[in-house]
Formats: structure tokens, sequence, C-alpha cells
């Protein structure tokens, strides 16, 4: 075994995490002569107890490596280590980075010029509509989009990455054969092929209330900085900035309506510091050191957005659809479309999560 499998081993044991690992290494030299220790010799790392040491010491009862492997392998996946040249280099310098990366996809060099996108599951339409314009300005500007990959703003983003024909990685807090939520299998098959999915966690592991938390630190640790377009006073977008903060990244948040409780976590973190964000050039304006004018793309943000994988229907009457609600009679007349086709579009919309149907057969964005 080399030393690369031996860390796939301890990632995939339980409790062992990327700070113990770097413990271990310390005191060991490499991860292959980790798994000979003896329980006695592990004991004598600092952090590793009686029952740590037994779970290294049984690791070859305990864990499939060949199964992995090959695992990895049928899906498409690689393993990319702290080593290799791929590695974010910006998550190499938080405290406790991942032991390594199961990556669908491509993790490029100029995705160290990268900004996360987080916020609420449970959104609104001004939410929604904010994320896929801020993430279309970033990506345009040839800025790596990069969030969780979940119902909400991460979806929004992504989407709105993928239609400027832009850069976008989702990191998920399951296993990388583990779509959640199932709606987006197709979004994450878009994001790979423009892109890369990423996570830390084994095969068909399965989200929870740590693993989330986990994932979102790696959403912080990779990126320049986090923009947190909506969020209430509990929300985990709010646990990454509190973790991009920590790494001394940027914080920025998007302002909404006075009487949302969607926006109270905005406007708790411009409150607080956050650079407030209306579109793209806020964020450009801070990392302008970084990358010079006359290297980021031009972005026309004066056109409407387009979107993946619509019909010239769909794409027309969503171009008329806004946050705010309107009748079928408004969006016939502002598209000039006929109203069969209307119908049949407004419907492809629903299905594809980008419009929704209210009471009174009104029609917004999602």
């Amino acid at each position: 075994m080399d030393a690369r499998e031996a860390l796939v081993v301890l990632n995939l044991l339980e409790g062992i995490g990327p700070v113990r690992v770097r413990q271990l290494l310390e005191c060991f030299g490499d991860a292959a002569k980790v798994l000979q220790a003896n329980r006695s010799a592990l004991m004598r790392v600092k952090g590793i107890g009686d029952d740590l040491a037994g779970t290294i010491v049984q690791w070859q009862s305990t864990t499939d490596l060949p199964g992995e492997l090959k695992r990895a392998e049928d899906f498409g996946a690689r393993l990319v280590f702290q080593t290799d040249d791929e590695y974010p280099e910006l998550l190499r310098e938080i405290y406790d980075p991942p032991i390594v990366l199961y990556v669908k996809g491509r993790l490029l060099p100029e995705d160290k010029n990268s900004i996360a996108m987080v916020g609420a599951r449970r959104t609104t339409h001004y939410g929604q509509d904010a994320a896929r314009k801020l993430a279309y300005q970033l990506a345009g500007h040839g800025i790596t989009v990069v969030s969780g990959g979940a119902r909400g703003i991460d979806s929004a983003s992504h989407q709105g990455a993928l239609s400027a024909k832009g850069r976008t990685i989702a990191v998920l807090g399951t296993g990388i054969n583990i779509v959640y939520p199932a709606e987006n299998a197709e979004l994450y098959e878009r994001i790979s092929d423009n892109g890369a999915v990423i996570t830390q966690f084994p095969f068909n592991r399965k989200g929870d209330k740590q693993s989330f938390p986990i994932r979102n630190r790696i959403v912080a640790g990779m990126t320049l900085g986090t923009v947190v377009v909506e969020a209430n006073q509990k929300s985990g977008a709010l646990i990454t900035a509190n973790m991009a903060a920590d790494n001394n990244r940027q914080v920025f948040a998007v302002p909404g309506r006075i009487d949302s409780p969607q926006s109270r976590g905005c406007h708790n973190l411009i409150r607080n510091g956050a650079a407030l964000c209306e579109n793209a050039e806020d964020i450009l304006a801070e990392f302008e050191y970084l990358f010079p004018n006359q290297a980021l793309g031009q972005a026309d943000d004066s056109e409407p957005m387009p979107l993946a994988n619509l019909t010239e229907q769909e794409q027309a009457v969503f171009d008329v659809l806004e946050t705010t609600e309107q009748t079928i009679d408004t969006i016939i007349a502002k598209s000039d479309l006929p109203t069969p086709m209307v119908s049949v579009a407004l419907l492809g919309l629903e299905m594809k999560r980008l419009a929704k149907q209210l009471p009174g057969k009104l029609f917004a964005r999602r």
C-alpha cells in the first residue's frame, strides 16, 4: 500500500478528521506507517485515545479500499490529494484542509479566482433572481462560482454561472454519488461538465447535521470571499460566512426587503461589517489587486440572462417573467406569443424550477 492509498483509508475511518491525520503524519512520517503502527504507539499522539487507536488498528476489517477505488473509477471521479497541483490552492491554507477530495469534472488553476455564493434553501423570488444575476455577472468576468449544490440560492447560483457559460463548482455534504436534493441530478451533470462536483466524503455517505457544516468550511476555504444572498437569522449560510471571516476571507451580503425574515441574516452581516453587495462590481472592486481590469471578461449585464436547456419559447417567456406576480394575460402580451405556446412554456419553466404558479393563476420567477 502506498501513502496515497493509506490516506484514502484514513479518510474512510470514522472520527479521524484532517487535524488528527496531520498530527499522525507529523509523528509517523507518512500515512502507510500510521496504518502499520500498534495501539500503544498511536496513543502517544496528541488527540488519539484508546477508541481512535483501536479504530486505526482495526482498519482492515472496517474499510474496503479496493472497493472504494473501484467505485471512484466506475463513477468517473478522481481522488485529489493536498500534494497534487489540482488541489485548490486557497483550501490548503485553512486550519483543517480535507485529506482527500473526490472530484468529478476538473479543477483548474484559474479556479483560484473563485467566489462562494450561499443562502437559504427556502428562498424568495427576489433571492433566486438576485443569485442567478450575480452568478451570471461573476462568471462573465471569469470568476468561478462555488456553492453547495442545494436547493434555493445554491442551485440558482450554479444556474446563473452556467448560463454565462462560466465555471462553477458544487461542494457536496454527501458522498459524490449521492444527489441531494434528487431533483438536482441534471444540474450536477451540467456542473461536472463545466466545472467540478467535489466532496471530502466517501461513497454512499449520506448528508446529516454534521456533514453540511463540514462541507461549508470547504466552500469558504477554497474561495477569495463569500457572498450571502439571502438568509434568515438561523441559516446555515451564516456558518459559511463566519468560516470565511475566520479564514481572513472577505464576506459580502446582498440586502433584501426590510420586512422579509429571509433578509435579516444578510442585514445583520452588513450591520456587523460585511460588505454590501448589489452587483459583481462590488465584489471585483475588493480584489482588483489580484486580477487587474484588463484580465477580466466583459459581461454585458444589460442583456437578458440566457438559461441553458430552454426552448426558444421558454426563453422568451422567462425573459418577461418578473419576481412579482403577473397574470397569464400580461405574460402573453409582453411575450407576443400565442396563448397555447405561453401555457406550454410556463409548464416547462415550472418543471425546470425556473417559474412558479401562484394562487389565482398568477406566475412569477422562482
